[in-house]
């Protein structure tokens, strides 16, 4: 007979548990879904089936697939929903659909352009016989074609945000020169005067060529129609090339008319506008399904996930227990900057890492940016080894799989590649990866936001690093090059926050790196490639090491988590044009960002968006109230991101005209004045006592007398609170810490034995580095902007290993400046003694301090004065 009819069979799966048993029966898939899986299946069958927005997070080589795959048949079996499979790439797309077909479960594999569709695959989907499987740009996009879905599963959601973003981003690149200089000459009264011409420039100097710069959104506000018609003839009028005029018409179809409502980010290689969280929830394939499953093998907290996706909050089923400590394989972190002879010389690095990849024979390397990639390729690839690329292993990796020697060099991709056991044993990390569009590189480079990005940063190394290890028993060694990720990786609070597993191994290859040179460092790579008896002998090391770890949670994430609903909140107003719900919401933002753990600069970002919306409500309504409202959200931005620069650059002719005046006295000096003001050494001869002791401490050695007289100098500059490590009484502690209320801190390492000869060393350059974050913790509150890190040596020389590890906030602070402050101060304390420091005004006594360089702004740059980092 040639007519199909329907099965007779109307058994209904009671769960996805259930389902799985159906399919094992004729499947080509494991014979039962695995423990914790059940577990997560069971989690959201019973708890969370019902919920619009789940999170699940499961490790690599936990079987995530299978459980989002389950979830998306189960409902379309008992439900008759419409269900899709979402990846980031067409190869992730394709590998899972070969999975599903493995499970059992019927699919659609529905990837490239539209109309290469088989229509009887698009027609199985419509009518909830299969499960589409996708990717990311056929949901969001100004044209979707995916947009009738129930249910949708997004798959590597913690690097979705670049996709989810990307029907609202429109990026103008200086390869279109006519374009972009277009759009500058528009811009230009939105920017810092001293800055456009630099930028026009084609040769721009370094600073210049990689800062970020916020368009005014005031400016931008007043000059929308004109940016509008810019945009519009750019993107139109044939002056954008090849593909990037096609991206350009669809995202302008979704900008049009919202210029106003975006972010313009400037930089001398391209202009980006968008919004700063995207408006996902009224994109109607996105917003329209009843559910959402978010997989992901490493979620985090901190409303990262929510960000991304313009959710108010999204539910969470955690990795299941016995995830929480053990992962997927085994890395080998390598620190080749860390060597005893690279460090001292770094020209030899290219030669060591080349060995390593024809040890390796095929290595990943990835980077976060084209120019990292440019000079990877350029100087580190062996000679003879050929360099693929992304286009290369788009749809297929056997172009880098088959080869005996290849080097698959790609940019800002730390997902969607998966090289199990012999297919490659050598992954690079070339940079830290915080180098996405310009909204992230202005987050991160320009605002000093780092924790507001921490998640996704950890996000990307642990996926970077995992991209070879995908089961069990597989294994790779992961080499980690760059100052910048060097410095990022070595902070014991970071490894902190990483998986137990992956904290060990960073551990461990931290210690393997600093201590030896690079031949012992090749040598152990081929212990580990080898992977016999002898590395089994260590490895050990690294399980016990893991026991005795639990994931910390990063600094602010509590607060940056509390926020995020109120933040998509005041950006789904922005978006449509509510002003005043804006204002509210960012009220709201503000309140939950102040906690324990306030991320200062991020707050400062939405200080500042407050005082741009107070400005257009007044303009508005012509209400006095907000310009006085403006006028502290000004301040308070100014206030939260002392340090940084970003405001000083938003000293655009719109700002300029609006922007309240800057107060008399900086911050920290008026902190330090009213701490003086009150001081009990301003009484009777308490003073001439503390100077004496204070001046034999600072001369002498013995560190105990030492310490007690930075206490003094601390009381003596102005700080609020001026202690000691007492008694020792934690070995990782600062010798001594000055807190100037809400203003700055500074933390003091005091190596006041050590002899005036020889090179300070890594211990004592990642204790120093440590002791803002442990101070944070003591205090149980964010350290302020520009807080700084001071270790204090006699020695003259820094080892080029213990630079590589220098945070940019640690400084060296030689005995000799030590005393020189000293000075400054006790002149001008005696001269406000001899005057009566009670009966002075703030105004007096400042100009008493200014006089004697005694100001915090005037002796704080003497003790920074020597960055480690940048030390010879």
């Amino acid at each position: 007979m040639a007519f199909t009819r329907k099965s007779t069979d109307s058994s209904l799966p009671d769960d996805p548990l259930h389902l799985y048993r159906m399919l094992a029966v004729t499947n080509r898939g494991p014979a039962a879904v695995w423990g914790h899986q059940q577990d997560v299946l069971r989690s959201w069958h019973q708890g969370k089936s019902g919920s619009s927005d789940v999170a699940i997070e499961l490790p690599t080589g936990a079987g995530k697939t299978l459980v989002g795959g389950l979830i998306a048949e189960f409902r379309r079996r008992t439900s008759h929903d419409r269900t899709v499979y979402l990846c980031p790439t067409r190869q992730l797309a394709q590998q899972t659909a070969t999975a599903f077909d493995e499970y059992g479960i019927p699919n659609a594999l529905l990837i490239d352009r539209v109309t290469s569709w088989n229509p009887a695959d698009r027609a199985r989907y419509e009518a909830a016989e299969a499960v589409a499987v996708s990717v990311y740009s056929h949901v969001f996009n100004s044209n979707p074609a995916l947009g009738n879905a129930d249910l949708l599963v997004l798959d590597d959601a913690h690097a979705a945000e670049g996709y989810v973003a990307k029907p609202w981003r429109l990026t103008i690149s200086r390869k279109d020169e006519s374009a972009y200089l277009d759009l500058l000459s528009a811009l230009e009264p939105t920017l810092d005067p001293l800055v456009v011409p630099r930028l026009k420039r084609r040769d721009a100097d370094s600073t210049y060529w990689s800062y970020v710069f916020l368009a005014s959104p005031v400016g931008v506000a007043n000059r929308a129609a004109q940016l509008e018609e810019v945009i519009g003839s750019a993107v139109n009028g044939g002056k954008l090339g090849g593909r990037r005029a096609e991206e350009a018409r669809h995202v302008w179809k979704c900008l049009q008319g919202h210029v106003d409502r975006c972010l313009i980010y400037v930089a001398h290689r391209q202009i980006v506008i968008r919004p700063f969280i995207p408006p996902a929830a009224q994109h109607a394939p996105f917003s329209d399904p009843a559910r959402r499953i978010y997989m992901s093998a490493t979620l985090g907290a901190g409303g990262e996930l929510e960000r991304a996706f313009g959710r108010k909050k999204i539910e969470r089923i955690p990795v299941p227990d016995g995830w929480e400590k053990q992962g997927t394989g085994r890395r080998f972190f390598i620190f080749p900057e860390l060597a005893t002879d690279l460090a001292a010389a770094p020209d030899r690095l290219p030669s060591v890492v080349s060995s390593a990849i024809t040890e390796a024979g095929r290595a990943i390397v990835l980077t976060p940016d084209t120019r990292t990639y440019s000079s990877f390729v350029d100087s580190m690839v062996p000679e003879g080894c050929p360099v693929l690329e992304t286009d290369d292993v788009e749809d297929d990796l056997t172009a880098f799989t088959s080869r005996p020697s290849a080097a698959l060099v790609l940019t800002n991709r730390y997902d969607g590649i998966d090289l199990p056991d012999e297919d490659c044993r050598l992954v690079i990390l070339d940079g830290l990866p915080a180098r996405g569009d310009l909204q992230e590189r202005f987050l991160h480079e320009s605002l000093g936001a780092v924790e507001v990005l921490q998640e996704r940063i950890r996000a990307r190394i642990l996926q970077g690093s995992g991209r070879a290890t995908r089961n069990t028993r597989d294994y790779a060694a992961v080499m980690i090059l760059g100052q910048s990720l060097t410095s990022y990786l070595s902070g014991r609070d970071v490894q902190a926050a990483m998986h137990p597993e992956v904290h060990a191994e960073l551990e461990f290859g931290w210690e393997n790196s600093q201590r030896y040179d690079s031949d012992n460092m090749i040598e152990n790579l081929r212990i580990f490639l080898r992977h016999d008896d002898e590395w089994a002998e260590v490895d050990g090391d690294i399980v016990r090491e893991r026991e005795k770890y639990a994931r910390a949670m990063a600094p602010s994430t509590r607060e940056l988590q509390r926020s995020v609903p109120h933040e998509v909140d005041a950006w789904h107003a922005i978006w449509n044009n509510q002003w005043d719900w804006a204002l509210t919401s960012i009220r709201s933002v503000l309140d939950q960002l102040q906690g324990e753990r306030t991320p200062r600069r991020y707050a400062a970002f939405w200080s500042y968006l407050g005082f741009s919306i107070t400005q257009r409500l007044a303009q508005q309504t012509g209400e006095e109230s907000y310009l006085a409202a403006g006028a502290d959200y000004f301040r308070s931005a100014q206030r939260m991101s002392t340090g940084t620069s970003w405001l000083s650059h938003l000293a655009s002719p719109s700002d300029k005209a609006i922007a309240p005046a800057a107060p008399q006295l900086d911050e920290l000096d008026e902190a330090a004045l009213r701490s003086i003001g009150i001081q009990q050494l301003a009484k009777g001869t308490a003073f001439d006592e503390a100077v004496a002791t204070t001046r034999a401490g600072l001369m002498g050695t013995e560190y105990r007398a030492y310490e007690a007289a930075l206490v003094t100098l601390g009381q003596l500059a102005g700080a609020s609170d001026s202690y000691g490590n007492d008694d020792d009484e934690d070995p990782a502690a600062p010798d001594t810490v000055w807190i100037f209320n809400d203003a700055r801190w500074v933390t003091w390492e005091a190596k006041s034995e050590a002899q005036p000869k020889g090179s300070i060393g890594p211990n004592d350059v990642r204790q120093a580095g440590s002791h803002l974050r442990t101070t944070e913790t003591k205090q149980s509150i964010s350290a302020p902007s520009d807080s700084v890190a001071l270790l204090m040596s006699p020695k003259p020389a820094i080892m080029p290993e213990a630079r590589a590890l220098a945070e940019e906030r640690l400084y060296l602070v030689h005995p000799q400046r030590v005393l020189d402050v000293f000075d400054r101060l006790v002149r001008a304390w005696r001269t406000a003694r001899g005057r009566v420091i009670s009966s002075l005004t703030l105004v007096e006594l400042a100009e008493i301090f200014r006089t004697e360089k005694a100001l915090p702004s005037q002796w704080l740059p003497l003790l920074r004065s020597t960055p480690i980092r940048q030390q010879e």
